[in-house]
């Protein structure tokens, strides 16, 4: 049994995009995990993303190095002067390692003024929120006295190394630990070069199992459908919408509703029109916690037909909530869902495969489609719930 206290005099830095917003509950939920553990937690973010409400941990901003040229030339001085004064000797040493990768002092002075709000901490623990955070910084660890931890999801991994081949090498050969949120993720990063399997630890999403709880279905009398995600190319919304479109010329009658917002709305909404099933669609749009809750209480079955997904929270929920969960094999999706178990997988990129396992679910007894919901609610409640996460990050950054 683990104190309560368990990583007192511990801190640790996160580096990620932004302060955690009201829906990045799994940001928030992990800093407040660690504090409860006794950790100081200080939460490094870029000065475009300052936020007025109240921050549950100390917050140190990048300085603005954009815009107006005088305000820049005037905060780059002020980095530098910081830098120099109060923190000369770990200043120094980082021009100093940075020397290996250009020998331009502009460019290693220029380093040195971004990444000055993280330098002048020192932390047990500096751990990037996502693998790409953590290029061109790689020095900033050891320097400082840290060790080095980085997070990596579905797009650190799974895309953006295919437009910037090589790009984790160096990272590779500095960082002390890796986390990962599914086992996909682990093989997509060996992959790409990484040969020390023993930094990497697998902690996955958790969700707040208490609000997103199974209770009364008020499930309609129609056949409805529910996907709540951002709406970008990678979640697959068009083969979703080609296979909806097969079980409306099939005869099969139905609403399918989209949570969320994104770049991709147009080229969404027109596949609908298109597709000749816009009035069996709806958007919408973002939505709190609260009314996402009650939508799905209200649907017959969850669809998540990603084309590439690192975990995805919102299936935990849909799982928890008792919703019949049908997803594609799209990385951690087949760790997310056990297929025949606790929900249907699907091959990726197969709208027709996907048309044919709707209405196989659909047409099952009542009696089966209570047995996977249950199985998955009792998954969900053990193995994905904030308690077990927070534990497991606990000793992640034990000493």
């Amino acid at each position: 049994m683990h104190s309560l206290k368990a990583l007192q005099n511990i801190t640790i830095g996160l580096v990620l995009p932004s302060v955690p917003g009201y829906s990045e509950t799994f940001f928030k939920s992990k800093i407040a995990g660690l504090q409860k553990n006794g950790a100081r937690v200080i939460v490094f973010v870029a000065s475009s993303n300052r936020t007025k409400q109240p921050p549950s941990c100390e917050i140190s901003y990048a300085p603005r190095l954009n815009g107006n040229i005088a305000i820049v030339v005037i905060n780059s001085i002020i980095e530098l002067l910081k830098a120099f004064l109060f923190n000369y000797k770990t200043s120094m040493s980082y021009l100093a390692l940075e020397k290996g990768e250009t020998k331009l002092l502009r460019t290693r002075l220029k380093k040195l003024i971004s990444n000055n709000f993280i330098l002048r901490y020192k932390t047990d623990w500096l751990h990037f929120g996502f693998g790409t955070m953590a290029l061109g910084r790689e020095n900033i660890a050891q320097v400082t006295g840290a060790k080095m931890a980085v997070s990596f999801r579905g797009f650190d991994i799974g895309i953006y190394p295919l437009k910037h081949p090589g790009c984790y090498q160096k990272l590779f050969q500095k960082v002390d630990k890796i986390h990962v949120i599914s086992d996909d993720i682990a093989e997509l990063l060996y992959g790409q070069g990484l040969e020390n399997k023993q930094i990497i630890t697998k902690i996955t999403p958790a969700i707040n199992t208490t609000f997103f709880t199974q209770s009364t279905r008020n499930e309609s009398a129609a056949i409805s459908f529910l996907t709540v995600g951002r709406l970008h190319w990678k979640k697959g919304f068009v083969y979703t919408l080609e296979a909806l479109s097969i079980l409306k010329n099939q005869g099969v009658d139905f609403i399918y509703t989209i949570i969320g917002e994104g770049i991709e709305y147009e080229q969404i909404l027109y596949a609908t029109h298109q597709l000749g099933i816009e009035n069996n669609v709806k958007f919408a749009g973002k939505l709190p916690h609260a009314e996402v809750k009650k939508h799905l209480e209200e649907a017959t079955i969850y669809l998540q037909y990603s084309i590439q997904e690192g975990f995805c929270n919102a299936v935990l929920e849909a799982q928890a909530m008792g919703l019949l969960c049908i997803v594609s094999d799209a990385e951690g999706l087949s760790e997310n869902v056990l297929d025949n178990q606790t929900g249907w997988v699907v091959p990726k990129r197969r709208p027709l495969l996907l048309a044919d396992k709707i209405k196989e679910v659909l047409a099952l007894d009542t009696k089966r489609k209570n047995e996977i919901a249950e199985k998955a609610i009792q998954r969900v409640k053990n193995e994905f719930n904030i308690e077990k996460q927070t534990q497991e990050f606990v000793d992640f950054y034990k000493l």
